[in-house]
């Protein structure tokens, strides 16, 4: 081990090359051996994990040291019932903020008492928008039109790329001299941002060589992707997920200590004109904390959660009760491709029986995003209720626990 160490420290060998000379497994122990020795701090606990590090090391990451250990506890059963997902579920969720999990197993309670939650996928499309540089604004418009006019030109270009995905649309938006056009694709069970990406660059050249604009980044940021965005709200990017359920009022009383009207209440005062009053995209109680747990448990892209945290809720009281749902336009996920193959993934996404391809493609993905919202769903009936009957604080206090 001194060998690669004296070749690093003198520059011969690079940290991230140890690869190329090493089995995966040595290379990782080798990096994290010479950082314990440059900066005097053990790293042992990072170098206990049970992934199968030859995948990780050639699919997820570079200059692996180790793996940070997330604690994973189960939600449910869950009843859902959408056109996909039609069972009880004991769901995942990765976190380190106590009571999360006690919360979101105290709505899912509630919702199994209730019959179940009902769950639809309103659209479903994963966009990319480059941006091209126009001659001057008669130019901009020139290519805006000539790419509305050619989209199956285009599409056919995408397509190319990719066995799996199709082109469901595009639109050209032209500020100034700049236009971008922002595509949509299906992309089955993938989350498909790579699959877009490569599928993006092929219809871009198209676009150059037949309208003389000039590409000047791929990603244009009207995508949107990883940024709270307006355009992500209204329009959607990834599964727009909807998830609704009836409460009666003795469920109501019993379980979350509370009533309709006040539940009501709380989330039109907290949820719709506090998040208004403060320019919020997201008008809901705590989606983020859900949509994280549960994509980090499932190995999905934990930086989607700032779209899939844009989510809004909604309750309605109603004779004998409340109807309370959530809306998620922006739910960005997969079950095939980036961490869903890491071990402990798979084995989450299997408990909840959407790993991997579905059949039809497409079906296992579909699934996930409505176990997503109905726990979500959950997560927000719980601390409506628990702020409803002004129990937050001690259940932070009894399972937070500092």
């Amino acid at each position: 081990m001194d060998h690669y160490f004296e070749r690093i420290k003198n520059g011969r060998l690079k940290l991230h090359a140890l690869e190329q000379e090493l089995p995966p497994e040595e290379a990782v122990k080798v990096r994290r051996s010479f950082l314990e020795d440059e900066t005097g701090v053990s790293l042992s606990a990072l170098g206990k994990f049970t992934i199968d590090i030859d995948r990780v090391v050639r699919r997820n990451i570079e200059n692996m040291i180790g793996a940070v250990q997330v604690p994973v506890g189960i939600a449910g059963p869950l009843r859902v019932r959408g056109e996909h997902a039609d069972g009880h579920f004991y769901v995942p969720l990765a976190t380190t903020e106590g009571a999360l999990v006690a919360s979101v197993n105290r709505g899912a309670a509630v919702i199994t008492r209730a019959g179940g939650a009902d769950a639809r996928i309103l659209r479903d499309g994963m966009t990319r928008a480059p941006v091209f540089a126009a001659r001057d604004v008669v130019h901009a418009a020139k290519i805006a039109e000539w790419v509305t006019n050619h989209r199956d030109v285009i599409a056919g270009a995408a397509e190319s790329t990719t066995s799996h995905g199709r082109m469901l649309g595009l639109v050209a938006y032209v500020t100034g001299t700049n236009v971008f056009v922002r595509m949509e694709f299906d992309t089955k069970d993938a989350m498909g941002m790579n699959m877009v990406t490569i599928a993006s660059e092929k219809a871009s050249e198209l676009i150059e060589s037949e309208t003389g604009a000039r590409l000047v980044a791929l990603s244009g940021n009207m995508c949107t992707d990883k940024k709270p965005a307006a355009m992500n709200l209204i329009q959607g990017r990834g599964k727009t997920v909807i998830a609704g359920v009836f409460l009666p009022e003795t469920l109501v009383s019993e379980v979350l200590k509370t009533d309709a009207h006040t539940l009501s209440e709380v989330n039109h005062r907290k949820n719709l004109i506090g998040s208004a009053r403060a320019g919020s995209l997201g008008f809901n109680a705590h989606a983020a904390n859900v949509v994280a747990a549960m994509f980090i448990a499932c190995g999905q892209d934990a930086a989607h959660v700032v779209e899939g945290s844009s989510a809004i809720t909604d309750a309605e009281v109603r004779e004998g009760g409340v109807y309370v749902s959530v809306t998620m336009p922006s739910l960005q996920l997969g079950t095939v491709g980036g961490g869903t193959g890491i071990d402990t993934q798979r084995e989450c996404l299997s408990l909840l029986g959407v790993s991997g391809g579905g059949d039809p493609p497409g079906t296992n993905a579909k699934r996930f995003a409505e176990i997503v919202a109905c726990t979500v769903l959950a997560g927000e009936i719980s601390l409506l209720g628990a702020l409803g009957a002004r129990h937050l604080a001690k259940a932070h206090k009894t399972l937070g626990r500092g």
